[in-house]
């Protein structure tokens, strides 16, 4: 891929991923955020961090699918770090709109109800992932140590979604679909794996 062709991309990557946060903020601004603004803020945050997190991870099995998707690589890191981003965004809307930085409230909170333990374990798992995203961080640990560290985004997505079906009461369109797409994606790691060895193994004589 061209440099320039790479550029060009990356910056429509992160216009793309802008779009939530660019929307929460027009919404401020013209006061336009709905009858529960605080709902509707940690909604979209929480929702834009977990899309990321899916699309980051169905790059891997798509790059095995087809070498002409090797380019999607690239774009990896920058969106598990939007993710982590919007996530955080997703956490701190609720420390500040729903327990008003009380830490009191936040751990009552997190021993009573299953769906905030669930959520903040899963952003907890995030955080050495985007610390450690870096090349320099692979270099440290080594990519076979790397590779098992960043495995946990696995559990977190669970987690995620874990957290969002526990409050969902209406409208299960949408964690349906994120939940079958990351069965698709559970599943065809294994499978892609298996087809790559049965492709390169030596062929019976």
């Amino acid at each position: 891929m061209k440099k320039s062709t790479l550029i060009v991309l990356k910056a429509l990557v992160w216009a793309a991923c802008l779009i939530p946060v660019a929307r929460l903020v027009y919404g401020a601004v013209t006061n336009n955020l709905g009858a529960d603004p605080t709902r509707t803020i940690t909604f979209m945050t929480g929702l834009a961090a977990l899309r990321l997190l899916v699309i980051s991870l169905a790059i891997t099995p798509l790059r095995k699918l087809s070498p002409r998707l090797s380019w999607l690589i690239k774009f990896r890191r920058l969106l598990g770090l939007f993710a982590f981003f919007y996530a955080s965004l997703h956490l701190f809307a609720y420390i500040g709109l729903y327990s008003y930085f009380d830490p009191h409230a936040m751990l009552a909170d997190i021993l009573k109800r299953r769906f905030i333990t669930v959520g903040i374990a899963a952003w907890l798992l995030l955080v050495p992932l985007a610390i450690t995203s870096t090349t320099g961080w692979i270099r440290r640990l080594g990519g076979r140590r790397w590779n098992q560290l960043h495995k946990l985004v696995y559990i977190s997505v669970c987690l995620a979604l874990l957290h969002y079906w526990w409050q969902v009461k209406t409208g299960v369109l949408t964690p349906l679909t994120i939940t079958v797409i990351m069965a698709i994606l559970f599943i065809s790691r294994p499978v892609l794996d298996w087809m790559k060895r049965r492709k390169t193994s030596p062929r019976a004589a």
